[in-house]
């Protein structure tokens, strides 16, 4: 290749990366303001933050205090309760919310009926978008005490009604369902959208070797969403360490009976502001975005040496 033809293939990629980065370059300037630069407040973690005046001049003149703020995660009465909460709770829905709506887009992809298909997932996914103060009322309405309608299906059936928000052997349970509930449609179309990805081609040829759609799940579609899942479990492994406070706070109605099966370490630190200090609460987030980090490098580890080629880096 001559010279000039070099020089002339060299411009044209230039020219082509710097449309690339215009067309970046507002995500860069909103993950710069929003991402990066606030996490300069990791310094308020070490520090004995009090408010008087300005941000700025809040941090440098605020007095060192090293590691005390970590100490209410780990030395206060309560530790082990959240810490268990918090990674229990996160195993479970985990591994729920990779297998059932899997299953489910299974189930959909295999629909003759599209307008069927579209239904239901309508269905499934308007429950994505409801807030968690407006499913803690719905949640209300069916274990209030006086007017609830647990309770009145146990009266009319001869029972004595329960105050439920009284009785934590049973949320576990209820926590986790509504965990699924909500978050279902959204895990079913992101699998939903790689089935359809696949080309019909294979199935075509699975059908004409007289393949059964057991096989053609087991052989052609669950291998070709498999890097689809991993991705998945990573994303979902790397926020083992947070809980979704709306879940853990607003359903349960911060009820004091039910302290040792709701609280995780986002509800302890909500309630550790009332009383304790914003550097406590900044030791806390940054504890969790470590962990977090941990975490998904340690499951990108374990994933590259099983399979190589599924592993995000």
């Amino acid at each position: 290749m001559k010279k000039s033809e070099r020089r002339h293939l060299r411009t044209r990629w230039r020219k082509q990366d710097t449309e690339l980065t215009l067309l970046a370059l507002p995500t860069t300037v909103w993950y710069i303001l929003f991402c990066f630069l606030p996490m300069f407040g990791i310094i308020i973690a070490f520090k004995d933050f009090k408010i008087s005046g300005g941000f700025l001049s809040n941090v440098f003149n605020s007095a060192w205090s090293g590691f005390k703020n970590f100490e209410f995660l780990f030395k206060s009465n309560d530790a082990w309760i959240t810490i268990r909460n918090t990674l229990g709770y996160n195993f479970l829905f985990i591994i729920l919310n990779i297998v059932i709506p899997v299953i489910l887009a299974l189930m959909i992809g295999r629909l003759h009926s599209r307008r069927a298909g579209k239904v239901y997932q309508t269905m499934m996914f308007l429950p994505y978008f409801l807030s968690w103060v407006v499913v803690s009322t719905v949640v209300w309405a069916f274990l209030s005490f006086d007017k609830g309608i647990a309770n009145q299906m146990l009266t009319q059936m001869g029972s004595e009604p329960m105050n439920w928000y009284m009785e934590p052997q049973y949320w576990p349970l209820f926590l986790i369902f509504m965990h699924v509930w909500k978050g279902l449609g959204y895990g079913m179309v992101v699998y939903l959208a790689t089935i359809t990805g696949i080309d019909n081609t294979y199935y075509e040829a699975a059908v004409i070797d007289g393949a059964s759609i057991w096989q053609q799940t087991r052989f052609i579609t669950l291998p070709l969403m498999k890097l689809v899942i991993v991705m998945m479990f990573i994303l979902a492994v790397g926020h083992i360490f947070y809980t979704d406070f709306g879940l853990f706070y607003q359903v349960p109605r911060d009820s004091n009976s039910l302290f040792n099966v709701t609280t995780t370490i986002d509800v302890l630190v909500y309630k550790q502001l009332k009383t304790a200090t914003v550097g406590m609460a900044s030791a806390a987030a940054f504890v969790q975005s470590v962990m977090g980090c941990l975490t998904i490098l340690l499951a990108n580890w374990i994933v590259r040496r099983i399979d190589p080629d599924s592993a995000m880096m």
